[in-house]
């Protein structure tokens, strides 16, 4: 069996697939990649399955070396590799890849044909970082075996690829309780905390007046955002918790999760009003961008 060695793991490198899904109701929040688009583009590029395990560097990618050779792709944000981003390559026996720190984004997939073929836990091989289920993050000396999840031929390179830029807009459509609020949201930029992490992206910038009273308790979904009692809104991240108490004002659209995976502290957002058949209307855009691969 083909093995790929920790040498070094980088600042936070997890092994993340889609998510484990099904398990809301006993208060496990998905987790998965952070950016579902680059992990889906880079399995397609080594063809494997979409859902195969890669590995989740964060702002500092880490040193493995391959046991045998193998095909790779690297996506996400660019990180200091010296190798090509968004298209498939060869890694010979013995040979090691090193990932510095990212240029552009905070995070970069390291697909493997074949995928990680780690235990999966509740059906996912997702590493929930806050609680721990499906594994920790990595370490060095670990040793990851490459799984059979393979289904075709690997393709070359990804064209028209999304742009990594810093912060931008994102794009959201109204949240229940959007007419709690007056747009608040929409007028100013926003900064991203150092306080953030899969949990939720913590928001600074023009405090939007908590309304008065209190509400139930209700289910909340990926993208969420929350405004709670210090008016500092709060983005739910892969890792969120199930339920909450705080009114949520918009959700940012199923198109820019990816976006939302890529936001580094002290990036600089802003929110864009859209209807649900325009953002019904881009995420069928963006599966066709992923069918071209």
């Amino acid at each position: 069996m083909n093995q790929i060695c920790v040498l070094s793991p980088g600042f936070l490198t997890t092994v993340q697939d889609l998510g484990r899904f099904g398990w809301t109701h006993f208060g496990v929040s998905a987790s998965g990649a952070a950016d579902p688009l680059a992990l889906r583009a880079g399995n397609l590029l080594v063809g494997n399955a979409e859902n195969a395990a890669a590995l989740e560097m964060t702002l500092m990618g880490g040193t493995f070396e391959f046991e045998s050779g193998a095909t790779i792709a690297l996506t996400g944000s660019d990180f200091d590799t010296g190798l090509p981003m968004w298209t498939s390559m060869e890694m010979k026996a013995g040979q090691s890849l090193r990932c510095g720190p990212s240029r552009s984004g905070a995070r970069c997939y390291l697909c493997v044909r074949g995928g990680i073929a780690v235990p999966k836990v509740m059906g996912s091989a997702s590493t929930h970082v806050v609680t721990g289920v499906g594994g920790r993050p990595l370490r060095k000396g670990d040793v990851l075996p490459v799984g059979n999840e393979a289904v075709r031929r690997p393709r070359g390179a990804c064209k028209d690829v999304p742009s990594y830029q810093a912060g931008g807009v994102l794009r959201v459509t109204d949240g229940p309780q959007a007419d709690w609020f007056a747009g608040e949201l929409y007028r100013s930029e926003y900064v991203i905390s150092e306080e953030s992490n899969r949990m939720g992206l913590r928001l600074r910038g023009l405090a939007m007046p908590s309304p008065a009273g209190h509400m139930l308790t209700e289910g909340v979904p990926l993208g969420a955002i929350q405004v709670p009692p210090d008016g500092q809104p709060i983005i739910l991240f892969v890792e969120h918790q199930t339920t909450g108490g705080y009114p949520k004002p918009a959700n940012v659209i199923s198109a820019d999760f990816w976006r939302l995976g890529q936001l580094r502290p002290r990036d600089q957002v802003r929110f864009e009003r859209v209807t649900i058949e325009q953002a019904l209307e881009l995420m069928q855009q963006q599966e066709q961008w992923l069918r071209s691969i």
